[in-house]
């Protein structure tokens, strides 16, 4: 593995740098007011203008759709920045620096994980009516897979039902922490349910592309993860009553859902790694500032040896976390998902345990403040600590870790079929 950065990425890197510096801070605040007047005006879950602005910038300095890959641009018939894993990883890791933008590049969650997952499984049918309009920006998508009855770190659980009526399937389920479906602009839901029960065991599910208008989609409350509802984008809780959708919305085929989602789930935890990592340098940067301005018991607080220990153990955690996620990039991309998920699984514990721990010492240093709205980390945290469920909680990739580990040794290791985990 070579640890220099490719000149392409490079390049990008300095470009998204100045475009962060020069128009994504200085809408922080902005952003915050917009969101603020819209709960006011009762029109909390509008889309914010402060984004859609951004995007026009973004959209002309080519900095649009960068996640896409060579693989997946080549299927949608649109092109990307044709970068790999590892050449798209750094970018994730600036965008991270601020949690909502992302978006202004059209490169934010679940949107980056359903584009290539109907670029990769979808007919040219749906493409034409799902996959353009999201990678031109115009629409945004959600992953409908958690469950409350049941427990969704095992995917095989699900227990929404997919059943075949003619030339239709009839999609009934009970559905939440549905990310991105409170969004007005939401069009379109890939649903994970089983087709057949009595099939294997990861043979059974399958995914369905419902549009979000269907008759029969309802959607229940928005839910919030330590007091944020993280509007506009938000997580729900829903129903699929009853709902149908033509034969040809199947994406892959009957008895496939398992398999769509492994390959899915991949790219996304290193998005999701990577933007951490940067969430986490953001932190330590803002408590390096505060440490070194404030003075408690006659000297700075970045001068108590406890801050300084704080500081350097951030510093290591951070590296390290950034090594291995990158590794886990360049093994997907020389090697296939398939042969990357022991690492896969590690950067999805390593990762938000990380950030969580450094974004937790940011606010200890920033006293009370730390805790308030008025410094981003007391939201950031919430991020990261929900993190550790979105792609399936810590405990799970660790028994996985575990078994493929032990199975080196010739240990009896059974059901290492790579964990496929959304919530719990």
């Amino acid at each position: 593995m070579d640890f220099d950065y490719s000149p392409k990425t490079k390049e990008l890197q300095a470009r998204l740098l100045k475009f962060m510096d020069d128009n994504v801070y200085p809408a922080e605040k902005a952003y915050k007011n917009e969101l603020q007047a819209n709960s006011e005006s009762g029109k909390r879950w509008s889309p914010l203008q402060t984004i859609e602005a951004l995007k026009g910038k973004a959209r002309s300095a080519g900095l649009w759709n960068l996640f896409l890959p060579v693989d997946s641009a080549s299927a949608s018939g649109y092109e990307g920045a044709g970068l790999t894993n590892q050449e798209y990883a750094p970018l994730a890791e600036i965008m991270g620096r601020v949690p909502w933008s992302s978006e202004v590049f059209n490169c934010s969650a679940p949107d980056t994980g359903n584009m290539e997952t109907i670029a990769r499984y979808g007919s040219e049918e749906n493409k034409a009516r799902w996959l353009k309009p999201l990678l031109e920006g115009q629409i945004r998508s959600a992953f409908a897979m958690t469950e409350p009855e049941v427990a969704s770190s095992d995917a095989t659980n699900i227990a929404t039902r997919i059943e075949r009526q003619g030339d239709e399937y009839v999609v009934t389920g009970h559905k939440w922490w549905i990310s991105g479906a409170a969004d007005p602009r939401c069009a379109i839901f890939i649903t994970m349910g089983k087709t057949d029960p009595e099939a294997p065991r990861h043979s059974q599910q399958s995914m369905v592309l419902v549009p979000a208008d269907t008759k029969g989609v309802r959607i229940v409350r928005p839910l919030s993860v330590f007091g944020y509802d993280d509007a506009p984008h938000g997580h729900v809780e829903m129903f699929f009553d009853n709902v149908r959708v033509p034969v040809s919305n199947i994406l892959l085929g009957e008895g496939r859902g398992f398999e769509i989602a492994q390959g899915r789930l991949g790219p996304g935890r290193i998005h999701h790694c990577m933007r951490l990592i940067g969430l986490a340098e953001r932190a330590l940067e803002l408590m390096c500032r505060r440490a070194s301005s404030r003075v408690a018991f006659g000297k700075t607080v970045a001068s108590q040896t406890v801050t300084q220990e704080r500081i350097a153990e951030a510093r290591c955690k951070i590296d390290m976390a950034r090594l291995l996620t990158l590794k886990a990039a360049w093994l997907m991309d020389v090697a296939g998902n398939k042969v990357a998920k022991t690492e896969i699984a590690m950067i999805k514990v390593v990762a938000p345990n990380m950030a969580c721990q450094v974004i937790d010492w940011a606010i200890q240093v920033h006293g009370g403040g730390g805790l308030s709205d008025d410094f981003p980390l007391a939201s950031a945290y919430a991020g990261a600590r929900t993190l550790r469920f979105a792609d399936g909680p810590d405990e799970v990739h660790r028994n996985a870790i575990a078994k493929w580990e032990l199975g080196k040794y010739g240990s009896p290791a059974k059901d290492t079929q790579p964990a496929v985990t959304r919530g719990s």
